[in-house]
């Protein structure tokens, strides 16, 4: 490891990435939604395309929530979504550039994306994609273990939990304090040399 005094310590490295495992078991121990508004307050920080901040984030931590979210799920989520305290809908704002003039004031940014909807809509996937990474940094930083997910209806989310608005679901994650006795071994990760070039 480099000696550069700005870098975390292996603890903190090791919390965010090295240690932290996709989770598929949880403890019967619930999320306060004091954390998950602590969660919020870190992610939102998160570099987005001239700070449009385009995700938008559903908590689904009720046994009503659930109940409709395991409409949607693939066979093999359901078990470990519905024992999860905690599934957040990651979506994005089709129409985020409506808050662009008091996210981003200094330009008129508003008008780069209006009236261009397949240009909007990429813009709006990349970005709320990036600001889901950045959930799970976020949670993964103040204690929570984390399970992101892509095996649902997404059609079928976005009907029972986002009709009337404009947006549109991206991917599940799983939050909680994760059960060891549901991890799978590690799988393997792609060297420097296979994944990166140097030009």
């Amino acid at each position: 490891m480099l000696s550069d005094p700005t870098t975390l310590d292996d603890k903190a490295l090791d919390q965010l990435f090295r240690e932290a495992r996709t989770q598929n078991a949880w403890q019967d121990r619930p999320v306060p939604d004091a954390k998950l508004e602590e969660v919020y307050n870190l992610l939102k920080f998160a570099p987005t395309s001239a700070n449009s901040s385009p995700a938008r984030f559903v908590f689904v931590r009720t046994a009503e929530g659930k109940a409709k979210l395991k409409q949607a799920l693939s066979p093999g989520n359901v078990e470990k979504t519905m024992t999860a305290p905690v599934t957040v809908i990651v979506a994005h704002d089709v129409e985020f550039y409506e808050k662009l003039p008091f996210l981003f004031p200094h330009a008129d940014a508003r008008s780069w994306f209006a009236g261009n909807p397949a240009f909007a809509e990429t813009s709006a996937f990349r970005n709320g994609t990036l600001q889901g990474a950045y959930l799970m940094i976020a949670a993964r930083s103040v204690g929570l273990d984390v399970g992101a997910m892509s095996g649902f209806d997404n059609t079928k989310v976005d009907e029972l939990f986002l009709a009337g608005t404009t947006w549109k679901s991206n991917f599940l994650v799983n939050l909680g304090y994760g059960d060891p006795a549901g991890l799978f071994p590690r799988s393997p990760r792609l060297s420097f040399d296979e994944a990166c070039r140097l030009e």
